[in-house]
């Protein structure tokens, strides 16, 4: 008997308990899955709108903060959030929209000289052809290389149109996010005061305290990431944009913006932005290699010993290995939208499992007090 009351103290007894029955409940849910279906293609619908509201309402918040500190009514904080967003919104359509229109028709006009100039590439080569080793075939690599590099070139515009296009449609259409974003945003910037008081009110005592400790640390990490990720992306994007203008490279707007969406993905973002600069700068002038690394290489640096520390700080603190992992991961089981959730929900997985950690250790402390 004593035995079996030591067993169920045990951290691991505890923590295979919870897996079995959170595997029972998992697999309930699986099979009357059809109870929930309606559910489920409710949430599929406002997910998309519901998301990009709250990326919105975290990057416009501290403007209502601002406002709101020298005494504007919240109902003015909201019209003027929503003018200046309006506007922003027109300026990159109208200023920015024609030239990465025009680069992106120009990429592809250009095309048959990038193929050609891979052809090119692969007869400058074949002379040292006997001086490698036997098992390397440089004419099949160089028949790769070249249906590659011409399938991307003639794609390269049709899949960056759609890549924001799947930003903006997800699983739904365009014209049902475009109304419910606002909707979701209005109500976030008009109530958002309200959210926590609403859940903890009903818990009581220390555990009403820790779950709203838990929330607020939630919501920190949330507008930490997304506020210093979105800026983090605009920097380096500008940097990145003057120094491709610097060394000539073309497209460079159009590669800017494309390395802009890809700095969101944390880590790896930047070098997947740095592969279609590597392959133009290759074919425009080989020696643009050199200048398009060092432009990527400063631009990392500075991010990553001036930028990164002092916007985001040590709040997150996941090693690189970590955010990999949880990258490749998310990326296997739901795409790009997996990739982009990925390390926001593991950043709040990591506050809701330490906070979870700290209560047991008060629990402990307590029970260890009284007796």
């Amino acid at each position: 008997m004593g035995v079996d009351v030591i067993l169920t103290k045990r951290l691991w007894f505890q923590v295979g308990i919870g897996i079995i029955i959170s595997l029972i409940i998992i697999k309930f849910f699986i099979d009357v899955k059809w109870i929930f279906s309606p559910v489920a293609i409710v949430l599929k619908s406002v997910f998309i709108p519901l998301l990009i509201g709250g990326v919105i309402y975290y990057i416009s918040l501290p403007l209502q903060a601002f406002l709101e500190k020298y005494k504007f009514p919240r109902w003015s904080t909201i019209v003027i959030t929503f003018l200046i967003l309006i506007g922003l919104l027109w300026a990159a359509i109208a200023v920015i929209g024609p030239p990465v229109g025009e680069q992106i028709n120009n990429l592809v006009d250009n095309a048959p000289e990038i193929i050609d100039s891979v052809s090119q590439f692969a007869i400058d080569m074949s002379p040292q052809v006997n001086y490698l080793p036997e098992w390397i075939d440089l004419e099949e690599i160089a028949t790769k290389a070249t249906n590659w590099v011409q399938s991307f070139s003639v794609n390269f515009g049709n899949w960056f149109i759609h890549f924001f296009q799947s930003i903006v449609q997800g699983a739904i259409s365009g014209a049902i996010i475009v109304i419910l974003v606002p909707f979701f945003l209005f109500f976030m910037l008009k109530d958002h005061e309200r959210f926590i008081p609403f859940i903890i009110q009903f818990f009581s005592g220390k555990t009403k305290k820790w779950i709203e400790k838990t929330l607020r640390d939630i919501d920190n990490v949330l507008s930490l990431y997304i506020r210093g990720q979105v800026m983090i992306s605009v920097i380096l994007a500008i940097m990145l944009y003057i120094g491709y203008s610097l060394i000539g490279l073309k497209f460079a707007l159009l590669l800017s913006v494309f390395a802009l969406f890809m700095n969101i993905i944390p880590f790896i973002g930047p070098w997947i932005a740095f592969i279609p600069a590597l392959i133009i700068g290759l074919f425009q002038d080989p020696t643009l290699v050199i200048w398009v690394s060092v432009v990527t290489l400063v631009a990392q640096q500075t991010d990553a010993q001036l930028i990164t520390p002092n916007v985001m700080g040590k709040t997150l603190n996941i090693h690189p290995l970590t955010i990999i992992t949880v990258l490749i991961s998310a990326g296997k089981i739901a795409g790009f939208f997996g990739i982009l959730l990925a390390v926001p929900a593991y950043a709040v997985g990591k506050t809701i499992v330490s906070n979870i950690y700290e209560r047991r250790k008060d629990i402990k402390n307590s029970a260890a007090k009284t007796v």
